[in-house]
């Protein structure tokens, strides 16, 4: 499990005066404020943030550092960190997505079928996106109780109950 966890990405500038377009990874969105200061990827940088309001999917806000349109447009695409302890435990049945990726996924007779490279969540659920072994095909798999009935974090893999099809 990672020490850090992503939190949001900075989306580039909005408006000329410095503010930029956050994406929130957190489960209440506009709560990546509250655990601020935020990290860079490399951990180089630092930042204080203030939301100032909702824009469509995302927030403007205003980071320590940034004072034009020029400076937030820079940090387009930078994705914002913060140490996993800041982060409040979560109950048995929910995962932070850092710690799901790269758990190796078995269906429910024990065979290998794959490794979860990716969360993704388009807006019903969200859904694992599992590299196949042997090659560059992938596969998504619905995160749902009845196709992941067993996610096991210690061991480091899930077992899937996969819908028909998914992995032919």
């Amino acid at each position: 499990m990672s020490d850090r966890i992503c939190v949001g990405v900075i989306g580039g500038a909005f408006g000329v005066h410095g503010e930029a377009r956050i994406k929130s990874f957190t489960a209440e969105p506009e709560a990546i404020a509250d655990y601020a200061p935020l990290e860079s990827e490399d951990g180089a940088r630092s930042f204080e943030l203030q939301i100032t309001r909702p824009v469509k999917q995302g927030f403007a806000a205003r980071l320590s550092g940034v004072r034009s349109k020029e400076d937030a447009d820079a940090l387009k695409g930078a994705r914002l960190y913060v140490p996993r302890d800041r982060l409040p435990q979560l109950p048995d049945d929910e995962f932070y997505h850092a710690d799901l990726i790269g758990l190796e996924v078995y269906d429910t007779g024990g065979v290998v079928l794959g490794r979860i490279k990716a969360v993704l969540n388009h807006g019903a659920t969200d859904l694992l996106e599992v590299g196949r072994p042997g090659g560059s095909q992938t596969a998504l798999l619905p995160f749902t109780r009845e196709a992941v009935p067993t996610v096991d974090l210690t061991a480091g893999r899930i077992v899937a109950d996969p819908p028909e099809g998914i992995f032919d």
